[in-house]
């Protein structure tokens, strides 16, 4: 498959691309989609679409087992994606790129195969307070497994980590961070590459939640110096249900199994088993051979664009939605840190984010309401959750407009306002 025919956009009109994406041409309530939930998912190209269509209709095969040439050809289109992930992340060698189903998969095979073998009672693991559930939740049942101690790096009121802090919770006992590379509910971009440096000064190991990052900027793990890193493929336009986990080659190596079956095996019998080397020995049973090829075309896609010309049009967009937003009586933003990809979290006093999403949805304006799985992120700031619009390569300022006159309407239903003229 050779990529995708070079745009002649320019950074800042990337919308062009929407063309690319035939669900977009999809009207919603008799309005034009302007869709603004890409935190959530991303759409899909055609270009991805087609190559997951023509896996299933000219190279459908099981891998690794057969000696017939749909199967060695389906090895080889899987490898592919493998190498295609391990050059996207600049990680080290192909063995250090695990298939998962998505981040929060990644996250529970680290937390049970490396948190259950090497913490103990006493440890502590430090977690940031904005971090997704599938980056808490997993700590939480190794914790109770093992004795060890949660502690969290506070959030300050403009929606970015306490740095001060987080030097004072690092100490001898520190065994684990976890951090979010960019806050899903706030857009923070944070200081990865500091927090790395310093939990490395005192040997803790560190797991990058990249499910909001990838698709926005250019991510190197050599050059961050993480341990783990993981990220979902359908936050990056590729298919739902795998994603991927980047592991420095020698913890991989020193990792059990976390799950046994087929293809993680070296040899069985009843008396025991051996296990197959990194990372084949984390991939038990059939893998979703047709997201790995999606996945493989939606980074090609995104690398024949270039991610910098990506995040340069999503920030002219961030600006211009926060401009424009910011001049909505009642409108207050959540998370105003000085470093945000392309989020905008925010409320409207006096209408509840469920309301503002179901008026958005009638005008064909798809946002995010609710907690958005950083419960404890919400209660720090105290709300039940927010409105939430985040932007792709696809995205236009049409689309601001539309939830800017959107927002606007639920105000006048509401009582909050009277009918604008035209």
């Amino acid at each position: 498959m050779n990529a995708p025919a070079q745009g002649k956009d320019t950074s800042v009109g990337l919308a062009a691309r929407a063309a690319d994406f035939p669900i977009l041409a999809r009207p919603v309530h008799g309005r034009r989609l302007a869709y603004l939930d890409n935190g959530a998912t991303t759409q899909k190209p055609q270009w991805v679409i087609d190559a997951q269509a023509r896996y299933y209709s000219e190279s459908n095969a099981n891998i690794h087992r057969g000696v017939h040439w749909l199967s060695q050809h389906s090895t080889d289109l899987y490898d592919r994606g493998r190498e295609r992930v391990r050059s996207f992340l600049n990680a080290a060698h192909a063995g250090e790129i695990v298939f998962t189903r998505g981040t929060t998969e990644a996250i529970n095979l680290v937390a049970f195969s490396w948190g259950r073998v090497n913490l103990k009672a006493g440890d502590e693991i430090l977690l940031s307070g904005m971090e997704h559930h599938s980056n808490i939740v997993p700590w939480q049942m190794v914790a109770q497994q093992t004795g060890a101690v949660i502690k969290v790096i506070p959030v300050t009121d403009d929606g970015e980590l306490d740095m001060a802090a987080f030097s004072t919770l690092l100490g001898d006992r520190t065994r684990f961070v976890g951090v979010c590379h960019v806050s899903n509910a706030l857009g923070t971009v944070n200081p990865v590459e500091e927090i790395i440096r310093q939990a490395r000064a005192v040997g803790a190991v560190v797991l990058v939640d990249g499910a909001q990052a990838v698709a926005h900027q250019a991510v190197d793990v050599q050059a961050l110096g993480c341990d783990f890193y993981a990220f979902s493929g359908h936050k990056l336009y590729g298919p739902t249900g795998i994603g991927a986990l980047y592991g420095r080659k020698e913890l991989l190596d020193a990792m059990p199994p976390w799950q046994g079956g087929g293809d993680m095996i070296h040899t069985v019998s009843f008396e025991g088993s051996t296990y197959a080397e990194s990372p084949q020995k984390f991939e038990a049973g059939t893998p979703n051979i047709a997201g790995v090829i999606g996945l493989e075309a939606a980074i090609a896609y995104v690398q024949e664009i270039g991610l910098d010309r990506i995040a340069a049009h999503e920030d002219e967009l961030l600006k211009y939605a926060c401009e424009a937003l910011g001049a909505i009586p009642g409108m207050r933003f959540i998370g105003q840190a000085k470093q945000r990809a392309g989020i905008v979290s925010f409320v409207v006093q006096g209408i509840h984010p469920h309301d503002l999403g179901t008026i958005l949805d009638m005008e064909g304006v798809a946002i995010r309401a609710g907690h958005h799985c950083a419960m404890p992120l919400m209660t720090r700031f105290g709300l039940p959750g927010t409105a939430r619009a985040s932007f792709a390569l696809y995205n236009s300022r049409a689309d601001v407009d539309a939830l800017v006159a959107g927002l606007h309407k639920a105000r006048r239903l509401f009582g909050m306002e009277m009918e604008r003229s035209a």
